[in-house]
């Protein structure tokens, strides 16, 4: 990174995280520090840290919160790093090792080359993480019912204890999205789920989904939004070649299969079938038609609780979605 005459350059660190232990790389040192990942000693380990470090490492599961939370309570920049576009780099230079103290180097090395280009993270409260634990739980029980409903399957003798096996799960699932509601009324954000959930297509599960992401942090657009889903589309033209299009898949994949569900609920719908048709009719295949109308679901979810507005279906006329 540049530095100017008579300016001092900041600490960049970089750290790998696991269950027990951080090992932290420093720019100021060729040395690899090792620090338990426990409150107690995050907190004596940032006491001899210069201000306004910044501070780089990768998301691992739960295991970075409490030192990302500290670093950015003590003032440090913190920078979050996506895991897939840090192994394409670890493939891009040439890192042959994948050990701890290699991925703290990496790390360090990816922050250092490509800080211009890095946003500083900011922690979400602590409603985000309420509502995303009760969402995930509720998704991991959902694989579980359908994973055992089809391991026992075909056997008679045991279709008696299936039933009762699945019935006794879904009401933990409704239980759940109760909890879920009163999650929401509690920190205050009711009322934007239930403009979301007033879309044709999006129901309790997708409402509170996408009210939870768009509390997490402040978007600037509606562009920001899809992108932070993982909805937004990469292109990999070269010359004359058209190349295929994806889908980037950053962020919750439970929230892109809860909105594809809301796009195939929507297509019947007399406000969405049209639109579904129309995508259709440009020459796109029914898995990329839902796809695009889902995002358009997501663009319109935004709207409304960016601008505060109530849900207008859209009619014959051409009225708009949101007033």
């Amino acid at each position: 990174m540049p530095s100017w005459p008579g300016s001092t350059a900041p600490l960049l660190i970089g750290i790998d995280v696991s269950k027990a232990e951080l090992v932290i790389a420093r720019s100021d040192s060729a040395d690899v520090a090792v620090v338990a990942n426990t409150r107690q000693a995050i907190l004596a380990w940032l006491k001899h840290l210069p201000a306004t470090s910044k501070v780089a490492l990768e998301a691992t599961g739960v295991y970075h919160r409490e030192v990302a939370a500290l670093l950015c309570e003590a003032g440090h920049e913190l920078y979050l790093l996506d895991a897939y576009k840090l192994s394409h780099y670890r493939s891009g230079v040439g890192t042959r090792a994948k050990t701890d103290m290699a991925d703290a180097r990496l790390i360090l090395r990816y922050l250092t080359n490509e800080l211009e280009a890095l946003q500083p993270w900011q922690p979400p409260g602590e409603a985000f993480y309420r509502i995303q634990s009760l969402m995930r739980r509720r998704a991991k029980l959902v694989q579980t019912r359908i994973a055992l409903s089809q391991s026992l399957e075909g056997l008679p003798e045991l279709e008696l204890l299936a039933r009762q096996i699945d019935t006794l799960i879904r009401r933990v699932e409704a239980l759940i999205v109760k909890r879920l509601a009163v999650v929401l009324k509690e920190v205050g954000w009711w009322e934007d789920t239930k403009r979301c959930r007033d879309i044709e297509g999006i129901g309790d599960l997708t409402a509170a989904a996408l009210t939870n992401t768009f509390h997490r942090g402040h978007f600037r657009s509606s562009d920001a939004f899809i992108a932070y889903l993982g909805m937004d589309v990469r292109v990999r033209d070269s010359g004359k070649q058209v190349g295929r299009r994806k889908l980037t898949k950053k962020g919750d994949p439970e929230l892109r299969r809860l909105l594809y569900n809301a796009a195939m609920a929507a297509r019947r719908t007399r406000a969405w079938k049209p639109l579904y048709q129309s995508y259709l009719t440009q020459g796109l295949k029914p898995i990329p038609a839902l796809v695009k109308l889902a995002r358009k679901l997501a663009r319109i979810a935004f709207a409304l609780m960016k601008n505060q507005s109530t849900y207008q279906p859209k009619t014959d006329e051409g009225d708009c979605y949101a007033t």
